[in-house]
């Protein structure tokens, strides 16, 4: 990994949130395209426009359980002067050879099935007898059970105006019209558009692969009997949620012991399936951070321009930071502090974007608005550091919760927003407005 600010950048350089976050976006690339199955799609971002080959509906066809009519017979019809009609047969969903309604005639119709030539409507069932000759009745009698309602006579209750009930060929779009758009996330209502159109595989840059590990000899697995010194392991459960959440297949790792030869092989195991590496954890300075220890001269034996950079941010939480490539194929690995509100709040900042730029998405970054900050007190701030405070939000108004700790998940839990204080201000008082990221 390699770029102007990091080349330029010394060892007590203090980066702000936006030099790190560029220097991330510069160097991740979009993953190449690839063609897949609809349902393998989901997730993906198109990488092509989609153009109609057949019109959606591709024929005239009923909204209605009920009888396909010319106006002019049923003009005029009421309860107490129905129309009488010759019933001539059942018009299916996926019948190939329609019937013809003549002067006088009318054919039973389903829902989606076509509309037969000579019929210019539809008239729903509960407007007629269904053929039973006793009064209006509430639905369609399958043909098993009353065959006789399939001919014979129906009395018709009211008239129809033309088209009334039928859905008009490409009346959802035509033959030649855009359906989706390069950079579009296919969801289920799109993948439900591309079959409908007939396409059974499109070409799309595939979900990212992050391994997500967090390192530490004091973390216990959730379910497991916690020792003296010992704390579950939360982060790596967050961070594998959160780069789902942002549109990755997400792998999990066990926590790493502290050691620096363990981390190495295990990280090193892992590169075969990843596209984004994401440790928590021994990226600052103490006697025990492994990561650093582990991955700061990683560089000397890969390919040229590979290698892991440790920096300081301007921010809080996260001050501590790890970003670069690592092995052959330069697989970008970004390092986040172990506290879990850090190694939160640094995901959101940093890691996402990255998935999201893997996937080739245009606008990488979370929303973000501006809202009326209402608490107690004024919040303080570091002078010189962008501060993230967590929050929660609505109509137009933000309240923080919890402290300014990088320990409190409690508090976390209950955000869904970051309150953002630059740095250049120290006190924010209540009721001034404040920029804020929408986590939702």
């Amino acid at each position: 990994m390699s770029t102007a600010a990091n080349r330029t950048a010394g060892p007590d350089h203090l980066w702000t949130v936006d030099e790190h976050l560029e220097d991330i976006l510069a160097t991740v690339r979009p993953l190449e395209p690839i063609e897949l199955q609809l349902l393998d799609a989901q997730g993906c971002v198109l990488v092509e426009d989609i153009t109609v080959p057949v019109s959606l509906p591709p024929f005239d066809n009923s909204s209605m359980d009920g009888y396909a009519v010319r106006v002019t017979d049923v003009a005029g019809a009421s309860e107490e002067f129905p129309a009488v009609l010759t019933v001539i047969g059942d018009v299916a969903a996926g019948q190939s050879e329609p019937l013809h309604v003549g002067p006088g005639e009318t054919a039973r119709i389903m829902t989606g099935a076509p509309l037969p030539p000579g019929a210019e409507a539809v008239v729903p069932v509960e407007w007629t007898d269904g053929g039973l000759g006793g009064g209006p009745v509430t639905g369609m009698r399958a043909r098993s059970q009353a065959p006789e309602a399939a001919t014979g006579h129906v009395h018709v209750y009211r008239s129809a105006e033309a088209r009334a009930h039928v859905r008009a060929k490409g009346s959802d779009v035509k033959a030649g019209d855009r359906a989706l758009d390069a950079g579009t996330v296919l969801g289920p209502p799109q993948i439900a558009l591309l079959a409908a159109i007939g396409r059974g595989t499109v070409r799309v840059r595939p979900r990212p692969r992050v391994v997500v590990m967090s390192t530490g000899s004091e973390l216990v697995q959730p379910d497991e009997q916690l020792a003296d010194g010992q704390i579950y392991d939360s982060n790596s459960f967050a961070l594998t949620a959160a780069a789902r959440d942002a549109g990755a297949i997400a792998y999990r790792v066990g926590a790493v012991a502290d050691d620096a030869e363990t981390l190495r092989d295990t990280i090193e195991d892992q590169l075969v399936r990843a596209d984004l590496l994401v440790t928590t954890g021994g990226v600052s300075v103490g006697a025990y951070d492994v990561v650093k220890e582990a991955l700061s001269s990683v560089g000397d034996e890969d390919e040229e321009g590979a290698g892991i950079d440790f920096r300081k941010l301007a921010m809080q939480p996260g001050k501590p930071q790890g970003f670069g490539s690592i092995g052959p194929d330069h697989i970008p690995l970004l390092a986040l502090p172990g506290n879990p509100v850090s190694s939160y709040v640094s995901f959101e900042l940093f890691v996402r974007p990255a998935i999201r730029a893997l996937m080739g998405l245009d606008d990488v970054h979370r929303p973000t608005t501006r809202a009326t900050l209402t608490t107690d007190k004024a919040l303080t701030s570091p002078k010189g550091r962008r501060q993230f405070l967590r929050g929660t939000y609505a109509d137009g108004e933000v309240t923080p919760v919890g402290g300014a700790g990088s320990h409190l998940i409690a508090a976390l839990a209950l955000a869904d927003a970051l309150i953002v204080v630059p740095e250049d201000v120290e006190s924010v008082e209540p009721g001034t407005e404040v920029q804020v990221v929408l986590l939702g």
